[in-house]
């Protein structure tokens, strides 16, 4: 649906809210640069209204890393007391749907779906779509995310091997050039969308601490949604480690635990490169990922209920 002017006046508010709770302020900014946005669902803005119902998102057997960006039970908690709106945006690993999750996501009603991956793990695994929903591939690696995997022998190597890699997609102009785009494209875009990766744990996952920014959800919390791939992944983490035991033992299997699922040092990582070179978060935003204000508002618009 469209706002109406009824619900430009509450966009209006919230931009307001959002302000002078100490979000995002730029100079010459204002609530009235945000045009009309298309939301996937119905209800009201209104500050100060309770919390909004809990929306569930489904849990797919095939898609394990599939989950709503807003978090569990009623959406976590924003800026302004606000809270993150559910059914917006989507995060996954490959979409590789059976039949039954395929029904599911269909659904959703998604308009778009943004793949991450490279060509060679697209090709490897291609995804497999609800009709009518609008695919996009975004290149937010300069490398083969595998690098050099099969160098790794300790876990301390594990440890440093992903968390340069996160450093890499804060400071990297293809990381930064890729993400500013997708954040555009999720502002830009009416309608449910989703993005993704392989694993729906690192490129995912820093798009996913992006919009949760945003939205000025705490550090905190993104750290402990970012961690939750731990849980929505566990089954197939612990079967490829059990394949990989087999074949070069459990010593080795558990060193490639590691790169199998997350650690909380790793996005740590991202938010230190971050911090030490960039003023601020919006700076970041801004300078880093060369979006404009009005991008921010319509994000914020969309992420915030």
């Amino acid at each position: 649906m469209s706002y109406r002017p009824t619900g430009l006046r509450r966009a209006a508010r919230t931009c307001v809210a959002l302000a002078s709770a100490g979000s995002f302020v730029l100079a010459g900014a204002s609530a009235a640069t945000a045009a009309p946005i298309d939301l996937p669902f119905s209800g009201s803005s209104e500050l100060g209204s309770s919390a909004p119902a809990a929306v569930v998102a489904p849990r797919l057997a095939s898609v394990d890393n599939f989950r709503d960006v807003a978090g569990r039970e009623a959406g976590y908690i924003g800026t302004g007391g606000l809270h993150v709106r559910q059914g917006v945006f989507y995060r996954a690993n490959a979409i590789t749907p059976s039949a039954e999750d395929l029904a599911t996501l269909e659904s959703l009603h998604l308009t778009a779906v943004y793949d991450l991956r490279t060509e060679a793990e697209i090709a490897a695994n291609p995804n497999t779509l609800p009709s009518g929903v609008r695919y996009e591939k975004i290149q937010v690696l300069a490398a083969d995310p595998s690098g050099d995997v099969a160098s790794i022998a300790t876990k301390e190597q594990a440890l440093a091997y992903v968390q340069s890699g996160y450093r890499s997609t804060v400071s990297d102009s293809v990381s930064r050039a890729g993400f500013g785009e997708l954040l555009t494209q999720l502002a830009d875009t009416p309608g449910a969308q989703i993005f993704h990766c392989t694993a729906g744990k690192d490129r995912t996952g820093w798009a996913s601490a992006l919009l949760l920014s945003i939205a000025g959800v705490s550090r905190e919390t993104i750290m402990e949604d970012y961690l939750l791939t731990n849980e929505y992944s566990a089954a197939s983490i612990d079967a490829k480690v059990a394949r990989i035991a087999a074949a070069k033992g459990q010593e080795y299997a558990e060193v490639y635990r590691l790169l199998l699922g997350v650690d909380a040092s790793y996005l740590q990582a991202a938010f230190d490169e971050l911090d030490n070179n960039y003023e601020s978060f919006d700076s970041y935003l801004v300078d880093g990922l060369g979006l404009d204000v009005e991008t921010i508002i319509k994000l914020k618009l969309k992420l915030l209920v």
